[in-house]
């Protein structure tokens, strides 16, 4: 590995937090969920409505014909869907099991039906328990994109810095991603994530940043063989905390696995280093830090954007790249020219663009443009 270097790391260590539900949580008139989002927001009482797709037998099986009982039917939010994963588990209690058990009913197959209950696991599979409510029919609200608009659709939302470059750029861009951004408890980072990081093969797990292990979603805190809150711009380059604000700004933290978390610490990204244990691919050294190459650009356009939101307003401090491993507590990361190389090694993937699409149409409102347009790193930053 190569790259001037280095320091000795001081660990900053996410601080782990009782998660509070941030996701939707309906009760009464609220907003009915898809599957999708009832199977990311396993606490509380929801209201549901999706396909019934058949009668689950076990965590991973799920009967489509040849019923055996009324107890329990799966919901999608397809009705040709087949994989158990994006299936909600509800139970039929004995009021509704005349109208709605597949045994007696299977037409039911197919069609709608819109369920109120409590949303917690049913045969160990995120389900829903205790209806208080079962309809048949409801329109199945719109699940929320799979993949963004292509990049010609937020022509508009960049209207203001077409045609500039450089610093105009920069404070033109600093504008738009500023304004109307609604800002997270560090509570409600841990249901974000959920959503934002949820591994495509998995509905019940969240994909691990450095390392790329695929984890139980309810395994959030701080104990070993948990994950935890990774402030990917290092908290204390710049001492900003955890409340809200750079702190809790999406665009830059990840679920990571505790002890690899710790291991990166507060340390500057470069290359070189030795292997880090329980996340293959990624390299450390004394005062720097290099992410396995899946992530490489992702990182750099997550620095990048840091140091275009914030710039010293709201209390904040002025956030910067520069081409260092050794800013210690200044509100800097580096190294930039890291960075540029791997911003164009590893351009934007489409689970990197859906994650920018989830945060500003679910959550902050605001857009990465890094990822919308990686060219502009090199004009800004170059």
């Amino acid at each position: 590995m190569s790259g001037p270097k280095r320091h000795r790391r001081v660990a900053l260590f996410a601080v782990p937090i009782v998660a509070a539900i941030f996701l939707t949580v309906p009760a009464g008139a609220a907003a009915t969920l898809t599957v999708a989002q009832a199977i990311s927001s396993q606490s509380g009482t929801g209201t549901v409505t999706g396909y019934v797709v058949g009668e689950p037998t076990a965590t991973n099986t799920v009967r489509t014909s040849g019923f055996t009982g009324d107890t329990a039917l799966a919901l999608a939010d397809s009705r040709t869907e087949t994989a158990t994963s994006r299936m909600l588990y509800v139970q039929i209690t004995s009021s509704y099991r005349s109208s709605f058990g597949l045994l007696s009913n299977p037409g039911r197959v197919g069609t709608t039906i819109t369920v109120t209950g409590t949303l917690t696991a049913y045969f160990s599979h995120p389900g829903l328990r205790s209806p208080t409510a079962m309809t048949a029919g409801g329109t199945t609200p719109t699940t929320p994109p799979t993949t963004p608009p292509p990049t010609g659709g937020t022509d508009a939302y960049y209207a203001a810095a077409a045609g500039k470059t450089g610093e105009n750029l920069k404070t033109a861009l600093h504008g738009i991603i500023s304004s109307g951004v609604t800002k997270l408890s560090y509570d409600g980072v841990w249901n974000a994530l959920k959503v934002t990081d949820q591994d495509p093969a998995n509905s019940a797990n969240v994909k691990l940043f450095y390392s790329g292990i695929s984890r139980s979603k309810s395994l959030n805190g701080g104990d070993s063989g948990d994950w935890n809150r990774e402030h990917v711009w290092a908290q204390s380059h710049g001492d900003f905390g955890t409340s809200a604000g750079p702190g809790t700004d999406l665009h830059h933290l990840r679920p990571e696995d505790v002890a690899v978390n710790g291991a990166r610490g507060n340390k500057d990204f470069d290359n070189g280093g030795t292997a880090v244990s329980g996340a293959p691919g990624n390299y450390t050294d004394s005062n720097s830090w290099e992410p396995r190459a899946a992530v490489k650009g992702d990182v750099a356009r997550m620095i990048f954007y840091m140091a275009v939101r914030y710039e010293g307003g709201d209390s904040y401090p002025d956030l910067e790249v520069d081409d260092a491993t050794s800013s210690g507590t200044a509100p800097r990361m580096g190294r930039v020219s890291a960075l540029l190389a791997w911003n164009a090694a590893d351009p934007p993937d489409a689970a990197e663009r859906n994650r920018n699409q989830l945060i500003y149409a679910n959550y902050q409102h605001n857009r990465n443009p890094f990822i919308d347009h990686p060219e502009w790193a090199a004009s800004i930053f170059g």
